[in-house]
């Protein structure tokens, strides 16, 4: 039974509007503001900034033009940003051809250096030596 290229579309198209809307959001209320947006659960329970720390507001930054100021905020996931397209870019592709998505970034071992990196980038970030890279 083949699947209508419409429905293999669900996913990617889903991920592009949740990300549209999120980004829509979070351009028009800033998170700079407290009370706005809840408090990183992973912060409020140790104190220490997890890798997604920041996030929303490099992403208020980069909405608005300013790029030094959301490095600032996460520089990881800044620097992330145009991977996660790539991928989501293969995905839509893969799925309008109706092939599985293969790309060499969703292998075991590429997936483990993401987990070690994210790792190192959540206890770096904590360290007194390494302020820079806090939120």
């Amino acid at each position: 039974m083949t699947v209508p290229p419409i429905q293999r579309l669900l996913g990617p198209v889903a991920v592009f509007v949740a990300g549209a809307v999120g980004a829509v959001l979070v351009a028009f209320v800033d998170p700079h503001e407290p009370g706005h947006y809840p408090t990183c659960p992973s912060l409020t329970l140790t104190g220490w900034y997890c890798p997604g720390c920041g996030g929303l507001r490099m992403a208020h930054s980069l909405l608005h033009g300013d790029v030094p100021h959301a490095f600032d905020m996460n520089p990881l996931v800044l620097l992330l940003l145009p991977v996660f397209g790539y991928l989501w870019v293969r995905w839509t592709v893969s799925a309008v051809r109706g092939v599985p998505l293969r790309t060499a970034l969703i292998r075991p071992g590429v997936l483990y250096g993401f987990l070690v990196l994210l790792g190192l980038y959540w206890i770096t970030r904590n360290l007194p030596f390494a302020q820079v890279l806090a939120p």
